[in-house]
C-alpha cells in the first residue's frame, strides 16, 4: 500500500543570513536551465508561425499599420504631432518597435506560467525557465522589425548618430524592467487569470502615455507623460541617441537604469521564493 505521507510536502522557514545562498542558488538554476530555455524559445517560435500563411509578416504588420495610420493623420493635420528630431515616420516606426519589445516581453512573461499548463504542477524543473524563455519571442520579433526600420532609414537618407551604439544598453534595461514586472505578474496571473487581460488593457493605454507617436512634450502639464510612464525616459533616451541629440533627461535615465535592475532582481527573487507554494495551488 502506498504511503500517503509521500505526497506531503513540508515547508520550513528560511534561516537568517541565507541571502547569499539564495542568490547563488538562483544563478546556478539559471545556468543549469540555459539549454531548456533555448529549447523553449525555439518551440514557442516554431509553434507561433507553424501553419501560418503570412509567417514572419505578422511580426512587422501591426507596427507598419499603426505607423501608417498615424503618419496619414499627421500629414493631413488631423492631429498636430509637433516637430520631431527625425522624420516622423522614422520617429514613429522606431518608437513603436521599442514599445512592442517592452510590451511583448511583459505579456509573454505574464502568460508564461498559464501557457505552460500542466508543466507547472507535474514536472519538477526551475519555473524561471518559462519566464526567461518567454522574452525570446519578443526579442526575435524586435530583430525582425529592425528590417523595415532600416529600409525607412535608407529611403529617407537618414544616418543614425554614432551615439546609437549605446542604445543596446538601454534596450537591455527595458527588457530587465519587463522581466522584473513579468515575474510578479506571472505568479498573480497563475492564481487570478484576469491579470493577463488587465496587462493587455494597461499596455494599450500606456502606449499613448509615452512619446511614441508624438515627440516628447516640453510644456506643462503635457510633459507629465515624460515622467509618469516608467518606460518614457528609456524610450526618449533611444530617440535622442538615434538623432544625435543631447540626452533630454540624463538624471531620470540614470534613475531608471537603477530602477530596472532593482525591479528585475526583486521580481526574480520573489518568484523564486513564492513559486513552490503557488504552484501547488494552480
Amino acid at each position: 500500500m502506498k504511503n500517503k505521507t509521500e505526497n506531503i510536502k513540508i515547508y520550513s522557514a528560511r534561516q537568517k543570513g541565507n541571502n547569499k545562498k539564495i542568490w547563488l542558488e538562483m544563478i546556478q538554476e539559471l545556468l543549469d536551465s540555459r539549454e531548456l530555455i533555448w529549447r523553449l524559445v525555439i518551440r514557442d517560435y516554431s509553434v507561433r508561425y507553424r501553419q501560418s500563411i503570412l509567417g514572419y509578416v505578422w511580426a512587422v504588420l501591426p507596427q507598419l499599420v499603426t505607423v501608417a495610420i498615424f503618419t496619414f493623420l499627421a500629414k493631413h493635420r488631423v492631429f498636430d504631432m509637433g516637430a520631431t528630431a527625425m522624420p516622423y515616420v522614422i520617429h514613429a516606426l522606431w518608437s513603436v518597435s521599442v514599445w512592442q519589445l517592452f510590451s511583448g516581453c511583459l505579456i509573454g512573461c505574464t502568460n508564461s506560467l498559464v501557457n505552460a499548463g500542466s508543466l507547472v504542477t507535474k514536472i519538477n524543473f526551475p519555473k524561471e525557465a518559462l519566464v526567461f524563455s518567454s522574452i525570446g519571442q519578443a526579442v526575435l520579433d524586435f530583430i525582425i522589425r529592425l528590417l523595415p526600420v532600416t529600409i525607412v532609414f535608407i529611403w529617407y537618407g537618414f544616418i543614425p548618430s554614432w551615439h546609437s551604439f549605446l542604445i543596446p544598453f538601454i534596450l537591455i534595461s527595458i527588457i530587465l524592467l519587463a522581466l522584473g514586472i513579468g515575474f510578479i505578474m506571472a505568479i498573480i496571473n497563475l492564481v487570478l487569470r484576469d491579470m493577463g487581460n488587465m496587462i493587455s488593457m494597461v499596455l494599450t493605454f500606456g502606449m499613448f502615455l509615452a512619446p511614441i507617436l508624438y515627440p516628447p512634450p516640453v510644456t506643462e502639464p503635457f510633459n507629465m507623460v515624460n515622467y509618469i510612464n516608467p518606460f518614457s525616459p528609456l524610450l526618449i533616451a533611444t530617440q535622442n541617441l538615434l538623432a544625435g541629440q543631447e540626452l533630454m533627461q540624463p538624471e531620470l535615465l540614470a534613475v531608471m537604469f537603477a530602477v530596472s535592475n532593482c525591479v528585475f532582481l526583486f521580481g526574480w527573487r520573489m518568484f523564486h521564493i513564492t513559486m513552490p507554494r503557488i504552484a501547488e495551488r494552480a
